[in-house]
């Protein structure tokens, strides 16, 4: 099968909150349903784009975020698509109970964006930092959990979120710029990872920022006679199951890596199918239980394990450990 990445090329970076606020304005131009609920800081989460447009359809409530969270389960239960965005940190987690009763418990078709995910946020430190968003949302009974790798799939996916599917559905991005790598033709599917490059010593599974890193990596091994498959797992809940058991049966050996907590993340999702499916020696990347700090993006994701030179270290003691068990 062709990968449909066949290699890097960055058509410039780009803000993957900027692909989430253009996908919310190309939802609300085709569905007159749509109405966005903001929290104050609706120039930083792109959802100005929206409320410049469609003003009459945009409720902005304040720094409130509970009450945000409760309106815009009412506005669902009327028949309206309500998306709410905010900073991940408040998304995700302050308004934890009205997601889980007033939201999930419900099955209400209520689009979550939770801005400035992971490490990379940078200067604005722990206190603004998603880093357990993932393991929470996942454990929501009826939630989606997305996580694009870019802004141009920031875009899709979050137009198809909002537009395609029904339920609960939670989208993480950040705030600065990355490299936009994809292109608007590539196929997506919420049920499907993406497949981004062929390998069979070993598996890279990658979410979000990460997945840039992960095909870096994957150059640098492959100049070290290692080819690495790498696997863009933009959908964490519902999790494709099938790619990741044919990816352990085929490559004997798996690394994730992801701008969380390595406990409940994506990793973890990934290691509650290989135990299951095919079980195989993995490393998780990501924060290794510890809360940010303020600081550039590039230095965080080195002094945290997450950049491309943390997954080509893990990568080769993956396949140590995939040669011992042999």
């Amino acid at each position: 099968m062709k990968t449909p990445i066949s290699e890097l090329t960055n058509k410039g970076d780009k803000p993957t909150r900027h692909g989430f606020g253009e996908g919310v304005l190309e939802a609300a131009k085709k569905n007159q349903k749509v109405v966005g609920v903001g929290a104050d800081i609706t120039g930083s989460v792109k959802m100005n784009l929206f409320a410049d447009a469609f003003p009459k359809r945009f409720y902005s409530l304040g720094i409130a975020e509970q009450n945000c969270m409760g309106v815009a389960a009412g506005l669902a239960q009327e028949g309206k698509v309500p998306v709410f965005s905010t900073y991940g940190v408040f998304s995700a987690m302050r308004t934890t109970d009205f997601v889980r009763i007033s939201v999930c418990y419900n099955a209400l078709h209520v689009v979550i964006g939770g801005a400035h995910a992971g490490i990379s946020v940078g200067p604005d430190g722990a206190t603004h930092q998603a880093l357990e968003d993932i393991a929470i949302m996942r454990s929501l009974p009826n939630m989606t959990v997305v996580s694009p790798c870019d802004a141009t799939q920031a875009k899709i996916a979050t137009e198809k979120a909002i537009n395609a599917l029904s339920g609960p559905v939670y989208i993480r991005f950040g705030r600065e710029a990355v490299p936009d790598f994809t292109s608007e033709d590539l196929p997506f599917d919420f049920n499907q990872a993406q497949l981004f490059r062929h390998g069979n010593d070993l598996t890279i599974i990658a979410t979000g920022h990460m997945t840039w890193e992960a095909m870096k990596a994957a150059q640098k091994l492959s100049k070290q006679g290692m080819e690495a498959r790498v696997i863009n797992l933009h959908t964490i809940k519902p999790i494709d199951k099938e790619t990741i058991r044919q990816a352990a049966l085929e490559t004997g050996a798996i690394v994730t890596i992801e701008e969380h907590q390595v406990h409940g993340g994506m990793g973890s999702a990934v290691a509650e199918v290989v135990v299951k499916e095919h079980p195989v020696p993995m490393e998780m990347l990501g924060m290794p239980d510890c809360f940010g700090e303020s600081g550039q993006p590039d230095e965080l994701l080195e002094k945290y394990g997450m950049s491309a030179k943390k997954i080509e270290e893990a990568a080769q003691l993956i396949l140590t450990r995939k040669r011992d068990k042999i």
